[in-house]
């Protein structure tokens, strides 16, 4: 039994579905076709049912996917203990962030942490939080960026600010000359939302409701990019948060903050304490907190005169957490 056959096993268990798996795993779908075959050969069972719409674990698949995660995630901190070397930070750093946070916060954190730490190799991963937190909570990821998600004991949620959310309107929108927009003049607009999976959906809807406005929902889409683009259409509108509007997508879109006080998602930085925390984790943990509030505007220096750049007050819309208490170093107490 090898470990990147139980690599591969994990990643087919928690995907679901061979060909998103061999992609999550980086090999092509044959390559990891063929150690799953090897891997259910030398255990004398099949690990999956292979079904039309995906892969399902059979009885031995789910005996073996709980010590399959604690290996996996026992190595993987094994490499970051020994990633420490002479106080230098080098070696990996696995970090998540949820896709309407990964193309617009994400890279500039990278870059200004690759440019300090350059001999750290870095592993991004782009997933809902459902996934992100189970790839925490496994020790597969060091930290992920995400905004709310279900409370779990011993989790740690570092807060790095408050985005704003804006209503994004096609340019040739009555509404897009308009300095702020209010509420009820949305009553009769058609929202384009994300599907369901994703937090900034639910939390879309959240606000809304607070605002007393039920929202006719004319399209849902997996990506933001991809309503950005609808809305540039005039197919509708939508809520979108403050750094969407530096995306290419948002070309064709007019941004204007809400009446009132502005609508906002918190952003966090989410790590298992149980788990080593490596130097390369905590040194992208304290850039995080440092430069991520000045990059949500939620920091000193942030433009709150212009319309497409509000600020974000701290008493609008909340979201539920992880929980957890304040983070003091590396290792678990």
């Amino acid at each position: 039994m090898e470990l990147h056959q139980l690599r591969y096993f994990v990643a087919v268990a928690e995907e679901g579905n061979f060909s998103r798996a061999a992609a999550r795993v980086h090999v092509t779908q044959p390559s990891l076709s063929q150690q799953i075959l090897k891997l259910e050969a030398e255990v004398g069972q099949p690990l999956f049912d292979r079904l039309p719409r995906g892969a399902v674990l059979t009885e031995a698949g789910r005996r073996l996917l709980g010590p399959a995660r604690r290996i996996l995630a026992d190595l993987a901190d094994a490499r970051r203990c020994l990633d420490e070397d002479q106080g230098k930070t080098i070696g990996h750093l696995c970090v998540g962030a949820i896709p309407t946070l990964a193309p617009y916060l994400l890279p500039a954190l990278l870059r200004e942490f690759q440019h300090r730490h350059p001999g750290v190799t870095v592993e991004v991963r782009e997933d809902v939080t459902e996934q992100l937190v189970r790839a925490v909570e496994d020790g597969v990821l060091d930290l992920a960026l995400v905004s709310s998600c279900r409370r779990r004991p011993h989790f740690q949620l570092l807060p790095l600010g408050r985005e704003p959310l804006l209503v994004a309107l096609p340019r040739e929108h009555p509404l897009a000359g308009r300095t702020r927009v209010a509420w009820r003049e949305l009553r009769r607009e058609r929202f384009l939302t994300l599907q369901e999976m994703h937090c900034l959906a639910g939390q879309v809807h959240q606000i809304c409701r607070a605002h007393g406005l039920r929202l006719t929902v004319s399209g849902q889409g997996a990506q933001l990019g991809t309503l950005l683009r609808l809305v540039a259409e005039g197919l509708g509108v939508t809520l979108a948060p403050r750094l969407a509007m530096a995306g290419e997508s948002s070309a064709g879109c007019v941004f204007r903050p809400l009446a009132g006080a502005p609508p906002t998602r918190e952003v966090n930085l989410l790590r298992n304490p149980q788990r080593y925390l490596s130097r390369a984790a905590r040194a992208f943990s304290d850039l995080a907190r440092v430069l991520g509030p000045r990059l949500l505007g939620d920091g000193p220096g942030r433009d709150t005169a212009s319309p497409n750049s509000p600020g974000s007050p701290r008493n609008s819309q909340s979201d539920s957490g992880c929980a957890g208490a304040p983070e003091e170093d590396g290792r678990a107490r």
